[in-house]
Protein backbone atom coordinates (compact mmCIF):
# COMPACT_ATOMS: atom_id res chain seq x y z
CA UNK A 1 0.00 0.00 0.00
CA UNK A 2 2.87 2.35 0.83
CA UNK A 3 4.47 1.74 -2.57
CA UNK A 4 1.11 2.12 -4.29
CA UNK A 5 0.62 5.62 -2.87
CA UNK A 6 4.29 6.51 -2.79
CA UNK A 7 4.08 8.95 -5.70
CA UNK A 8 2.70 12.46 -5.77
CA UNK A 9 0.42 11.49 -8.66
CA UNK A 10 -1.15 8.65 -6.69
CA UNK A 11 -1.64 10.76 -3.57
CA UNK A 12 -3.03 13.69 -5.55
CA UNK A 13 -5.44 11.39 -7.38
CA UNK A 14 -6.54 9.73 -4.14
CA UNK A 15 -6.94 13.09 -2.40
CA UNK A 16 -8.97 14.62 -5.23
CA UNK A 17 -11.16 11.52 -5.48
CA UNK A 18 -11.82 11.49 -1.73
CA UNK A 19 -12.68 15.20 -1.72
CA UNK A 20 -15.08 14.78 -4.64
CA UNK A 21 -16.57 11.67 -3.00
CA UNK A 22 -17.25 13.53 0.24
CA UNK A 23 -18.71 16.46 -1.71
CA UNK A 24 -20.91 14.14 -3.78
CA UNK A 25 -22.18 12.26 -0.72
CA UNK A 26 -22.96 15.52 1.06
CA UNK A 27 -24.64 17.00 -2.01
CA UNK A 28 -26.54 13.77 -2.68
CA UNK A 29 -27.80 13.61 0.89
CA UNK A 30 -28.88 17.23 0.71
CA UNK A 31 -30.66 16.65 -2.60
CA UNK A 32 -32.44 13.56 -1.28
CA UNK A 33 -33.52 15.35 1.90
CA UNK A 34 -34.73 18.34 -0.08
CA UNK A 35 -36.55 16.12 -2.58
CA UNK A 36 -38.18 14.12 0.20
CA UNK A 37 -39.19 17.29 2.04
CA UNK A 38 -40.67 18.86 -1.10
CA UNK A 39 -42.55 15.71 -2.06
CA UNK A 40 -43.81 15.29 1.49
CA UNK A 41 -44.99 18.89 1.46
CA UNK A 42 -46.75 18.37 -1.85
CA UNK A 43 -48.53 15.26 -0.50
CA UNK A 44 -49.51 17.21 2.61
CA UNK A 45 -50.98 19.96 0.42
CA UNK A 46 -53.08 17.43 -1.48
CA UNK A 47 -54.25 15.83 1.75
CA UNK A 48 -55.10 19.21 3.27
CA UNK A 49 -57.05 20.17 0.16
CA UNK A 50 -59.15 16.98 0.43
CA UNK A 51 -59.66 17.43 4.18
CA UNK A 52 -60.83 21.02 3.81
CA UNK A 53 -63.21 20.03 1.01
CA UNK A 54 -64.86 17.50 3.33
CA UNK A 55 -64.80 20.01 6.20
CA UNK A 56 -66.57 22.56 4.00
CA UNK A 57 -69.35 20.08 3.27
CA UNK A 58 -69.69 19.30 6.97
CA UNK A 59 -69.82 23.02 7.81
CA UNK A 60 -72.63 23.37 5.26
CA UNK A 61 -74.61 20.67 7.06
CA UNK A 62 -74.15 17.86 4.52
CA UNK A 63 -75.08 14.49 6.02
CA UNK A 64 -72.29 11.97 6.49
CA UNK A 65 -73.63 9.61 3.85
CA UNK A 66 -73.79 12.43 1.30
CA UNK A 67 -70.17 13.56 1.65
CA UNK A 68 -68.52 13.51 -1.78
CA UNK A 69 -65.00 12.99 -0.30
CA UNK A 70 -65.86 9.55 1.03
CA UNK A 71 -65.76 7.83 -2.34
CA UNK A 72 -62.07 6.95 -1.78
CA UNK A 73 -60.93 8.29 -5.13
CA UNK A 74 -58.65 10.94 -3.57
CA UNK A 75 -57.48 8.81 -0.65
CA UNK A 76 -58.79 7.65 2.70
CA UNK A 77 -60.98 10.02 4.73
CA UNK A 78 -61.96 9.64 8.37
CA UNK A 79 -64.26 11.96 10.30
CA UNK A 80 -64.07 11.98 14.10
CA UNK A 81 -66.38 13.51 16.64
CA UNK A 82 -65.59 14.19 20.27
CA UNK A 83 -63.61 11.54 22.14
CA UNK A 84 -62.22 10.12 18.86
CA UNK A 85 -65.59 8.66 17.92
CA UNK A 86 -65.64 7.74 14.22
CA UNK A 87 -68.68 9.16 12.49
CA UNK A 88 -67.74 8.70 8.83
CA UNK A 89 -65.06 6.90 6.81
CA UNK A 90 -64.21 6.36 3.14
CA UNK A 91 -65.75 3.53 1.19
CA UNK A 92 -63.88 0.23 1.26
CA UNK A 93 -61.52 1.43 4.03
CA UNK A 94 -60.31 -1.69 5.81
CA UNK A 95 -57.51 -0.47 8.04
CA UNK A 96 -55.96 2.88 8.98
CA UNK A 97 -53.11 4.13 11.15
CA UNK A 98 -51.67 7.57 11.79
CA UNK A 99 -54.94 9.19 12.91
CA UNK A 100 -56.49 9.58 16.34
CA UNK A 101 -58.47 6.36 15.87
CA UNK A 102 -57.76 3.14 14.04
CA UNK A 103 -61.44 2.28 13.69
CA UNK A 104 -62.83 2.01 10.20
CA UNK A 105 -66.56 1.65 11.05
CA UNK A 106 -68.77 4.60 12.04
CA UNK A 107 -70.00 4.48 15.64
CA UNK A 108 -73.73 4.81 16.48
CA UNK A 109 -74.98 8.34 16.43
CA UNK A 110 -75.39 10.16 19.78
CA UNK A 111 -76.85 13.51 20.67
CA UNK A 112 -74.37 16.35 20.47
CA UNK A 113 -73.00 17.73 23.69
CA UNK A 114 -74.46 20.74 25.36
CA UNK A 115 -72.61 23.93 25.99
CA UNK A 116 -72.21 23.04 29.68
CA UNK A 117 -70.12 19.92 28.91
CA UNK A 118 -66.94 19.73 30.92
CA UNK A 119 -64.86 19.22 27.77
CA UNK A 120 -66.18 22.29 25.98
CA UNK A 121 -62.96 24.18 26.67
CA UNK A 122 -60.59 21.44 25.53
CA UNK A 123 -60.40 22.65 21.95
CA UNK A 124 -57.27 24.59 21.13
CA UNK A 125 -59.02 26.97 18.75
CA UNK A 126 -62.44 28.57 19.37
CA UNK A 127 -64.67 28.23 16.31
CA UNK A 128 -68.07 29.56 15.47
CA UNK A 129 -70.71 27.17 14.09
CA UNK A 130 -69.99 26.58 10.42
CA UNK A 131 -66.35 27.74 10.77
CA UNK A 132 -63.30 25.70 9.70
CA UNK A 133 -60.01 25.89 11.63
CA UNK A 134 -57.29 27.82 9.89
CA UNK A 135 -54.45 25.53 10.96
CA UNK A 136 -53.95 21.93 9.92
CA UNK A 137 -51.85 19.19 11.47
CA UNK A 138 -49.99 16.51 9.53
CA UNK A 139 -49.04 12.92 10.24
CA UNK A 140 -47.67 9.97 8.36
CA UNK A 141 -49.52 6.71 8.41
CA UNK A 142 -50.95 3.91 6.30
CA UNK A 143 -54.29 2.68 5.12
CA UNK A 144 -55.74 -0.39 3.43
CA UNK A 145 -58.43 0.29 0.85
CA UNK A 146 -60.05 -2.59 -0.97
CA UNK A 147 -57.12 -4.86 -0.11
CA UNK A 148 -54.35 -2.43 -1.14
CA UNK A 149 -52.11 -1.10 1.63
CA UNK A 150 -50.12 2.08 1.06
CA UNK A 151 -48.38 4.80 3.03
CA UNK A 152 -50.20 8.11 3.29
CA UNK A 153 -49.62 11.67 4.42
CA UNK A 154 -52.63 12.64 6.58
CA UNK A 155 -53.90 16.18 7.11
CA UNK A 156 -56.25 16.92 10.02
CA UNK A 157 -58.70 19.85 9.87
CA UNK A 158 -61.22 20.78 12.58
CA UNK A 159 -64.67 22.17 11.79
CA UNK A 160 -67.48 23.44 14.05
CA UNK A 161 -70.89 22.29 12.76
CA UNK A 162 -74.33 23.66 13.54
CA UNK A 163 -75.85 20.53 15.02
CA UNK A 164 -73.07 17.94 15.30
CA UNK A 165 -70.52 19.82 17.40
CA UNK A 166 -66.75 19.87 16.77
CA UNK A 167 -65.55 17.40 14.11
CA UNK A 168 -62.07 16.53 12.94
CA UNK A 169 -61.52 15.45 9.35
CA UNK A 170 -58.55 13.30 8.40
CA UNK A 171 -57.72 13.01 4.69
CA UNK A 172 -54.73 11.18 3.26
CA UNK A 173 -52.61 11.56 0.11
CA UNK A 174 -50.65 8.53 -1.11
CA UNK A 175 -46.85 8.61 -0.72
CA UNK A 176 -46.14 5.87 -3.27
CA UNK A 177 -45.09 8.36 -5.95
CA UNK A 178 -42.93 10.24 -3.46
CA UNK A 179 -41.21 7.06 -2.30
CA UNK A 180 -40.69 6.04 -5.90
CA UNK A 181 -39.12 9.39 -6.80
CA UNK A 182 -36.76 9.22 -3.83
CA UNK A 183 -35.81 5.63 -4.63
CA UNK A 184 -35.21 6.51 -8.29
CA UNK A 185 -33.00 9.44 -7.30
CA UNK A 186 -31.10 7.22 -4.86
CA UNK A 187 -30.57 4.58 -7.56
CA UNK A 188 -29.32 7.17 -10.04
CA UNK A 189 -26.87 8.49 -7.45
CA UNK A 190 -25.62 5.02 -6.51
CA UNK A 191 -24.92 4.29 -10.17
CA UNK A 192 -23.72 7.74 -11.22
CA UNK A 193 -21.47 8.59 -8.28
CA UNK A 194 -18.98 5.72 -8.80
CA UNK A 195 -18.82 6.52 -12.52
CA UNK A 196 -18.23 10.19 -11.77
CA UNK A 197 -15.55 9.33 -9.22
CA UNK A 198 -13.86 7.13 -11.80
CA UNK A 199 -13.84 10.01 -14.28
CA UNK A 200 -12.45 12.38 -11.63
CA UNK A 201 -9.71 9.91 -10.70
CA UNK A 202 -8.76 9.37 -14.36
CA UNK A 203 -8.71 13.06 -15.21
CA UNK A 204 -6.73 13.89 -12.05
CA UNK A 205 -4.22 11.15 -12.87
CA UNK A 206 -3.69 12.48 -16.41
CA UNK A 207 -3.60 16.15 -15.38
CA UNK A 208 -1.17 15.42 -12.54
CA UNK A 209 1.04 13.46 -14.89
CA UNK A 210 1.20 16.39 -17.29
CA UNK A 211 1.75 18.89 -14.47
CA UNK A 212 4.57 16.84 -12.94
CA UNK A 213 6.34 16.13 -16.21
CA UNK A 214 8.71 19.13 -15.75
CA UNK A 215 9.46 17.91 -12.22
CA UNK A 216 10.52 14.56 -13.63
CA UNK A 217 12.75 16.42 -16.11
CA UNK A 218 14.35 18.31 -13.22
CA UNK A 219 14.83 15.11 -11.25
CA UNK A 220 16.41 13.20 -14.13
CA UNK A 221 18.75 16.08 -14.95
CA UNK A 222 19.79 16.39 -11.31
CA UNK A 223 20.50 12.66 -11.26
CA UNK A 224 22.63 13.06 -14.40
CA UNK A 225 24.48 16.01 -12.84
CA UNK A 226 25.16 13.99 -9.70
CA UNK A 227 26.41 11.04 -11.73
CA UNK A 228 28.65 13.15 -14.00
CA UNK A 229 29.71 15.64 -11.28
CA UNK A 230 29.46 18.35 -13.93
CA UNK A 231 28.18 21.37 -12.04
CA UNK A 232 28.15 23.47 -15.19
CA UNK A 233 25.00 21.70 -16.35
CA UNK A 234 21.58 23.13 -15.53
CA UNK A 235 18.10 21.67 -15.19
CA UNK A 236 15.46 22.61 -17.79
CA UNK A 237 13.27 25.59 -16.89
CA UNK A 238 9.64 25.39 -18.08
CA UNK A 239 8.33 28.41 -19.95
CA UNK A 240 5.68 29.01 -17.31
CA UNK A 241 5.28 31.16 -14.24
CA UNK A 242 4.16 28.49 -11.79
CA UNK A 243 5.75 26.78 -8.80
CA UNK A 244 7.58 24.24 -10.98
CA UNK A 245 9.26 27.01 -12.97
CA UNK A 246 10.31 28.73 -9.75
CA UNK A 247 11.64 25.41 -8.47
CA UNK A 248 13.72 24.99 -11.63
CA UNK A 249 15.10 28.54 -11.38
CA UNK A 250 15.95 28.07 -7.70
CA UNK A 251 17.63 24.76 -8.50
CA UNK A 252 19.74 26.40 -11.19
CA UNK A 253 20.66 29.22 -8.82
CA UNK A 254 21.70 26.62 -6.26
CA UNK A 255 23.77 24.80 -8.86
CA UNK A 256 25.44 28.07 -9.90
CA UNK A 257 26.26 28.89 -6.27
CA UNK A 258 27.54 25.35 -5.75
CA UNK A 259 29.67 25.56 -8.89
CA UNK A 260 31.13 28.87 -7.72
CA UNK A 261 31.83 27.45 -4.28
CA UNK A 262 33.48 24.31 -5.65
CA UNK A 263 35.55 26.35 -8.09
CA UNK A 264 36.57 28.66 -5.27
CA UNK A 265 37.59 25.70 -3.15
CA UNK A 266 39.59 24.20 -6.00
CA UNK A 267 41.34 27.51 -6.60
CA UNK A 268 41.92 27.87 -2.88
CA UNK A 269 43.49 24.41 -2.65
CA UNK A 270 45.68 25.07 -5.69
CA UNK A 271 46.82 28.46 -4.40
CA UNK A 272 47.39 27.09 -0.90
CA UNK A 273 49.49 24.25 -2.31
CA UNK A 274 51.51 26.76 -4.32
CA UNK A 275 52.04 29.04 -1.32
CA UNK A 276 53.00 26.19 0.98
CA UNK A 277 55.43 24.69 -1.52
CA UNK A 278 57.91 27.58 -1.35
CA UNK A 279 58.49 27.84 2.43
CA UNK A 280 58.49 24.05 2.80
CA UNK A 281 61.00 23.68 -0.04
CA UNK A 282 63.16 26.49 1.41
CA UNK A 283 63.09 24.98 4.88
CA UNK A 284 63.92 21.53 3.52
CA UNK A 285 66.83 22.90 1.52
CA UNK A 286 68.25 24.65 4.58
CA UNK A 287 67.91 21.51 6.67
CA UNK A 288 69.52 19.32 4.00
CA UNK A 289 72.43 21.77 3.67
CA UNK A 290 72.78 21.88 7.45
CA UNK A 291 72.79 18.10 7.58
CA UNK A 292 75.62 17.93 5.05
CA UNK A 293 77.48 21.06 6.18
CA UNK A 294 76.53 22.05 9.74
CA UNK A 295 78.75 25.11 9.55
CA UNK A 296 76.51 26.54 6.78
CA UNK A 297 73.26 26.33 8.82
CA UNK A 298 71.25 29.56 8.50
CA UNK A 299 69.36 29.27 11.76
CA UNK A 300 67.67 32.66 11.48
CA UNK A 301 66.45 31.88 7.96
CA UNK A 302 65.09 28.52 9.08
CA UNK A 303 63.23 30.15 11.96
CA UNK A 304 61.79 32.81 9.65
CA UNK A 305 60.61 30.20 7.17
CA UNK A 306 59.10 28.17 10.00
CA UNK A 307 57.27 31.22 11.39
CA UNK A 308 56.03 32.16 7.92
CA UNK A 309 54.86 28.60 7.38
CA UNK A 310 53.11 28.64 10.76
CA UNK A 311 51.32 31.91 9.94
CA UNK A 312 50.27 30.63 6.55
CA UNK A 313 48.90 27.42 8.06
CA UNK A 314 46.98 29.44 10.66
CA UNK A 315 45.51 31.67 7.93
CA UNK A 316 44.48 28.65 5.87
CA UNK A 317 42.84 26.98 8.89
CA UNK A 318 40.92 30.17 9.72
CA UNK A 319 39.69 30.48 6.14
CA UNK A 320 38.65 26.84 6.19
CA UNK A 321 36.63 27.43 9.38
CA UNK A 322 35.00 30.53 7.87
CA UNK A 323 34.12 28.65 4.69
CA UNK A 324 32.62 25.88 6.80
CA UNK A 325 30.17 28.42 8.20
CA UNK A 326 31.69 28.98 11.64
CA UNK A 327 29.60 31.62 13.35
CA UNK A 328 31.08 34.23 15.67
CA UNK A 329 30.11 34.29 19.31
CA UNK A 330 27.76 36.82 20.84
CA UNK A 331 30.14 38.30 23.40
CA UNK A 332 30.42 42.07 23.93
CA UNK A 333 33.61 43.41 22.35
CA UNK A 334 35.01 46.91 23.01
CA UNK A 335 36.46 48.00 19.68
CA UNK A 336 38.36 50.92 21.24
CA UNK A 337 40.18 48.64 23.65
CA UNK A 338 40.75 46.08 20.93
CA UNK A 339 42.25 48.76 18.66
CA UNK A 340 44.65 49.90 21.38
CA UNK A 341 45.72 46.31 22.02
CA UNK A 342 46.36 45.73 18.31
CA UNK A 343 48.38 48.97 18.03
CA UNK A 344 50.43 48.34 21.16
CA UNK A 345 54.11 47.94 20.37
CA UNK A 346 53.79 49.09 16.76
CA UNK A 347 55.90 52.03 15.64
CA UNK A 348 54.18 55.03 14.04
CA UNK A 349 50.63 53.93 14.89
CA UNK A 350 48.25 56.37 16.62
CA UNK A 351 44.80 55.51 17.95
CA UNK A 352 41.86 57.92 18.19
CA UNK A 353 39.00 55.85 19.62
CA UNK A 354 35.80 56.28 21.59
CA UNK A 355 34.23 53.37 23.52
CA UNK A 356 32.09 51.35 21.12
CA UNK A 357 30.67 47.86 21.79
CA UNK A 358 29.76 45.26 19.20
CA UNK A 359 28.71 41.60 19.46
CA UNK A 360 31.01 38.94 18.08
CA UNK A 361 34.23 37.03 18.48
CA UNK A 362 36.99 39.00 20.19
CA UNK A 363 39.66 36.80 18.68
CA UNK A 364 38.39 37.13 15.09
CA UNK A 365 37.86 40.90 15.33
CA UNK A 366 41.31 41.27 16.84
CA UNK A 367 42.65 39.32 13.86
CA UNK A 368 40.91 41.79 11.50
CA UNK A 369 42.55 44.80 13.18
CA UNK A 370 45.93 43.08 13.24
CA UNK A 371 45.72 42.26 9.53
CA UNK A 372 44.66 45.82 8.66
CA UNK A 373 47.53 47.27 10.69
CA UNK A 374 50.03 44.83 9.14
CA UNK A 375 48.85 45.88 5.68
CA UNK A 376 48.95 49.60 6.56
CA UNK A 377 52.45 49.44 8.06
CA UNK A 378 53.70 47.53 5.04
CA UNK A 379 52.64 50.34 2.70
CA UNK A 380 52.89 53.44 4.93
CA UNK A 381 55.75 55.91 4.66
CA UNK A 382 55.81 56.87 8.30
CA UNK A 383 52.40 57.01 10.00
CA UNK A 384 49.29 54.87 10.48
CA UNK A 385 46.11 56.19 12.14
CA UNK A 386 43.38 54.05 13.72
CA UNK A 387 40.00 55.62 14.51
CA UNK A 388 36.92 54.17 16.20
CA UNK A 389 33.57 56.01 16.06
CA UNK A 390 29.85 55.48 15.54
CA UNK A 391 27.64 56.35 12.57
CA UNK A 392 23.97 55.84 13.34
CA UNK A 393 23.56 52.22 14.45
CA UNK A 394 26.98 51.18 13.12
CA UNK A 395 30.43 51.08 14.65
CA UNK A 396 33.12 52.30 12.23
CA UNK A 397 36.80 51.42 12.53
CA UNK A 398 39.13 53.26 10.13
CA UNK A 399 42.76 52.32 9.43
CA UNK A 400 44.58 54.93 7.30
CA UNK A 401 48.20 55.21 6.15
CA UNK A 402 50.25 57.84 4.37
CA UNK A 403 51.45 55.59 1.60
CA UNK A 404 50.66 55.58 -2.11
CA UNK A 405 47.13 54.25 -1.59
CA UNK A 406 45.24 51.56 -3.51
CA UNK A 407 44.35 52.17 -7.17
CA UNK A 408 40.60 52.46 -7.60
CA UNK A 409 40.56 49.55 -10.06
CA UNK A 410 42.11 47.25 -7.42
CA UNK A 411 40.03 48.24 -4.39
CA UNK A 412 37.88 45.13 -4.66
CA UNK A 413 40.47 42.78 -6.10
CA UNK A 414 42.75 43.14 -3.08
CA UNK A 415 40.16 41.34 -0.96
CA UNK A 416 40.44 38.19 -3.09
CA UNK A 417 42.50 35.35 -1.71
CA UNK A 418 46.17 35.08 -2.65
CA UNK A 419 46.03 38.40 -4.49
CA UNK A 420 49.11 40.63 -4.12
CA UNK A 421 49.53 43.87 -5.99
CA UNK A 422 52.76 44.50 -7.89
CA UNK A 423 54.27 46.48 -5.02
CA UNK A 424 53.65 43.60 -2.63
CA UNK A 425 54.50 40.55 -4.68
CA UNK A 426 57.46 39.52 -2.52
CA UNK A 427 56.40 36.59 -0.41
CA UNK A 428 58.86 37.61 2.23
CA UNK A 429 57.56 41.17 2.56
CA UNK A 430 54.10 41.01 1.05
CA UNK A 431 52.78 37.88 2.73
CA UNK A 432 50.59 35.28 1.07
CA UNK A 433 47.78 37.67 0.12
CA UNK A 434 45.35 36.28 2.70
CA UNK A 435 45.24 39.03 5.33
CA UNK A 436 42.66 41.28 3.66
CA UNK A 437 40.63 38.28 2.44
CA UNK A 438 40.42 36.99 6.02
CA UNK A 439 39.50 40.46 7.31
CA UNK A 440 36.59 40.83 4.89
CA UNK A 441 35.30 37.30 5.52
CA UNK A 442 35.29 37.92 9.27
CA UNK A 443 33.51 41.27 8.76
CA UNK A 444 30.81 39.61 6.66
CA UNK A 445 30.37 36.82 9.23
CA UNK A 446 29.76 39.53 11.84
CA UNK A 447 27.08 41.18 9.69
CA UNK A 448 29.33 44.05 8.63
CA UNK A 449 31.41 45.31 5.71
CA UNK A 450 35.04 46.09 4.95
CA UNK A 451 35.90 48.54 2.16
CA UNK A 452 39.01 50.22 0.79
CA UNK A 453 39.20 53.85 -0.21
CA UNK A 454 41.39 56.93 -0.21
CA UNK A 455 42.49 58.35 3.12
CA UNK A 456 42.72 62.02 4.11
CA UNK A 457 46.51 61.96 3.68
CA UNK A 458 46.35 60.45 0.21
CA UNK A 459 47.10 56.89 1.30
CA UNK A 460 44.84 53.91 1.73
CA UNK A 461 41.85 53.95 4.08
CA UNK A 462 40.20 50.72 5.18
CA UNK A 463 36.86 51.08 6.97
CA UNK A 464 35.27 48.28 8.97
CA UNK A 465 31.54 48.78 9.73
CA UNK A 466 29.77 46.54 12.24
CA UNK A 467 26.30 46.67 13.87
CA UNK A 468 26.30 48.11 17.38
CA UNK A 469 25.61 45.71 20.23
Amino acid sequence: MRRLFGSVRARATLGATLVVAVALVAAGAAVLLSLKSNLMGEAGTRAERSARAVAAELAAGTPYDKLSGLDGDDGPVQVLAEKERVVAVSEDLEKISGTDSDRVKPAPSVAPRGDDDDDSDDHEESLEPGEIAGESTFRNGSATIDGDTEDYRFAAVEVETQDRGRLKVYAGAALAAEHGAVQSATTVMLIGFPLLLGVVAGVTWLVTRRALRPVEGIRSEMAAITASQDLARRVPEPQTHDEVARLARTTNETLAALETSVERQRRFVADASHELRSPIASLRTQLEVAAAHPELLDLNGAVEDTVRLQRLAADLLLLARLDAGERPGGAQVDLAGLAREAAEGRTGVTVDAQPVNVAGSRGQLGRVLANLLDNAQRHARSAVTVSVRTEGDLAVVGVADDGDGVPEADRERIFERFVRLDAARSRDDGGAGLGLAIARDVAVRHGGTLTAGRGPGGGALFELRLPLA
